[in-house]
C-alpha cells in the first residue's frame, strides 16, 4: 500500500471468522514473516520484540526478543522512528453499500481503513438499502462486500419495529449484535424503537447470547428543544441537548438491568452520562460505551458559521465536555474509541448554504482516526499503549472479536508500522474516502501510518485480501 504520508496522512462473544460464504480467498502459503521492532506495543507494555507471523494461516506464531532467530523467515526491520502497533479495530463504520454506494462503498472504505492502520471493521446496518435487518439483507450485504475488501469486515444487524422475528436468524448467520435507534435515524428505512421495543430486543439478545448497540438520544427531549436552522452552530447544538443523551443512556441502562442483556452505548458525546455508566457498572449491569475521535479532538467553540462538515449526531460539544470524556476514557468508563465514519456526497452537507438543520449529519474519518486521537492523547500525557487499548483491544473485546486487537501468539498477524513523531497536514484530496469533505482539512496531525499488514500480508493495495467475519468464528 502507499505510505500514509503519500495517501494524505495517512472483545466477548467468540472468535471472528469467515462465517457464511463470501470471503476473499485462502491465506498465503509463502515463508513466515518476522518483523523486528525496537518498540512494539504489546499487552504487557512497549518493548523491543521480534514478531513472527506464519506464512500459511497468517497468525502470530511467536513474540520474542528483538534479535530472535528468524529461522528462514522473511525479515522486515522497522526504522528507529517506527513503532509496531496491533492492527486497529473500528467497530462503527457506515459503508453504505449496497443502495447508497455513491456515498462510500466497501472498496473505498476498506482502502481508507488500511491506510489509517485499521485492519478490522464492522459495518453498521444502515444507511445501505436494504438495511441489515433480516438474514436475507445480511446475505445481500455480504455479497456486495465479497472479494472487494482490503481489511477484514464484519456486520452488525439492525433492530427496527416489526423486525423481532429476524433477530434469531441474524444472530445465527453471524451478525455481531443488533443496533437500534431511540430517535429518527435520518433514513426512513431504519425507524427507531420505543422504550418497549428496546426492552423487547434486549430480552431477545440476552436469550441468544448477543448484544444490543444503541444510538442513545431521547426523542422527547429533542422534540421539545428548538429546531436547528441556519448556519450558526450554537443553534444546532441547542437542538441536540446533552440532556437527551443522558435520558437515553438512563433508559438503556434500565433495559439492560431489567433484561440482563449486554448493552453498548454508541458514540457517547455528553459527559453528563458518564456517572450513570459508572454507577451501572458498579451495580453489575452489563453496559459498555464508546466515543469517537471528533468528540475528543474538536470543540463547539471552534465551529465556524456554515461549517457543516462538523455536523454529526449527537453533536460535538464544548471543550470542557471533551476534557471530561478524556477523563472517562482514562478511567476506563468509556471502553473504546471508534470512528463512526458516516460519509455522504458533499451536496448533502449543504456546504454552500451552510444550513445545519438541513445538512446530513456525519463525519468521514476512518483513515484519520489514529493520528487524530494520537495528536490529542500525547498532549495529555498518554502513551501509544493507551491508544492501542482504546482503538484495538477495546473495540475487539466489546464486539467479541477473538484473535484481533493485540500482538499475542495465536492472534491474527494484523500489524501497523506507525511513526508517532512524524507530522503531516491533512490534504483532503489525498484521502482514500470516496468523498473528501472533512473537518480536519488543513490541520496538522501527529503520527503517520507507514505500512499495514493483514495476517502478515501488506494491506491496502493490490488484490483485496480481507475476509468477511462472522460472530463466533475465527478469521484465520
Amino acid at each position: 500500500m502507499p505510505s500514509a504520508s503519500a495517501a494524505g496522512p495517512p472483545g466477548g462473544a467468540g472468535r471472528a471468522g469467515t462465517g457464511p460464504p463470501g470471503g476473499a480467498g485462502p491465506a498465503g502459503t509463502g515463508p513466515d514473516l518476522v518483523i523486528r521492532a525496537r518498540r512494539a506495543v504489546l499487552p504487557g507494555g512497549t518493548r523491543p520484540a521480534a514478531v513472527r507471523v506464519t506464512g500459511g494461516e497468517g497468525t502470530i506464531a511467536a513474540v520474542g526478543p528483538y534479535d530472535a532467530d528468524a529461522g528462514g523467515a522473511r525479515v522486515e526491520v522497522l526504522a528507529d522512528d517506527e513503532v509496531l502497533l496491533p492492527g486497529l479495530v473500528d467497530t462503527h463504520v457506515h459503508v453504505n453499500e449496497p443502495g447508497r454506494t455513491e456515498w462510500e462503498g466497501f472498496a473505498s472504505a476498506t482502502r481508507a481503513a488500511a491506510a489509517g492502520g485499521i485492519t478490522t471493521l464492522i459495518d453498521m446496518p444502515l444507511n445501505s438499502i436494504p438495511p441489515t435487518t433480516s438474514p436475507a439483507a445480511l446475505r445481500v450485504k455480504r455479497a456486495a462486500a465479497a472479494g472487494r475488501v482490503q481489511v477484514d469486515v464484519g456486520f452488525w444487524g439492525g433492530a427496527v419495529p416489526g423486525s423481532a422475528d429476524s433477530v434469531p436468524g441474524l444472530v445465527r448467520d453471524g451478525a455481531f449484535g443488533m443496533k437500534a435507534f431511540l430517535i429518527d435515524s435520518g433514513v426512513p428505512e431504519f425507524p427507531p424503537l420505543d422504550r418497549a421495543g428496546l426492552r423487547a430486543v434486549m430480552a431477545q439478545a440476552s436469550a441468544l447470547g448477543s448484544m444490543v448497540l444503541v444510538h442513545a438520544e431521547d426523542a422527547a427531549v429533542i422534540g421539545s428543544a428548538p429546531p436547528a436552522a441556519g448556519p450558526g452552530y450554537p443553534a444546532f447544538l441547542r437542538s441536540r441537548p446533552a440532556a437527551a443523551e443522558v435520558a437515553a443512556v438512563a433508559a438503556v441502562i434500565g433495559a439492560a438491568r431489567e433484561t440482563g442483556a449486554r448493552a453498548h452505548v454508541l458514540h457517547l458525546s455528553a459527559a453528563g452520562a458518564v456517572p450513570l455508566l459508572a454507577a451501572a457498572r458498579r451495580d453489575g449491569v452489563r453496559v459498555t460505551a464508546e466515543t469517537c475521535p471528533h468528540y475528543l479532538a474538536l470543540a463547539a467553540e471552534d465551529v465556524a458559521d456554515g461549517a457543516t462538515e462538523f455536523k454529526c449526531c449527537p453533536p460535538i460539544r464544548g471543550r470542557a465536555n471533551g476534557d471530561l470524556l478524556w477523563r472517562a476514557l482514562r478511567d476506563g468508563i468509556i471502553d473504546c474509541v471508534v470512528s463512526d465514519h458516516s460519509p455522504c456526497p458533499p451536496e448533502l452537507k449543504r456546504r454552500g448554504g451552510g444550513d445545519f438543520g438541513a445538512a446530513w449529519g456525519g463525519i468521514s474519518s476512518v483513515q484519520l482516526a489514529l493520528p487524530v486521537v494520537w495528536t490529542q492523547a500525547r498532549r495529555r500525557g498518554h502513551a501509544l499503549d493507551d491508544v492501542a487499548r482504546w482503538m484495538a483491544a477495546g473495540p475487539a473485546r466489546v464486539a467479541g472479536l477473538g484473535g484481533k486487537g493485540a500482538i499475542v501468539p495465536g492472534g491474527d498477524g494484523d500489524l501497523v508500522a506507525f511513526a508517532p513523531d512524524e507530522s503531516f497536514v491533512v490534504d483532503p484530496e489525498r484521502l482514500h474516502h470516496r468523498h473528501k469533505l472533512t473537518p480536519y482539512a488543513g490541520r496538522r496531525l501527529d503520527g503517520v501510518v507507514r505500512r499495514t499488514w493483514l495476517r502478515g500480508t501488506p494491506a491496502g493495495g493490490g488484490r483485496p485480501a480481507g475476509r468477511l467475519l462472522a460472530r463466533g468464528e475465527r478469521a484465520g
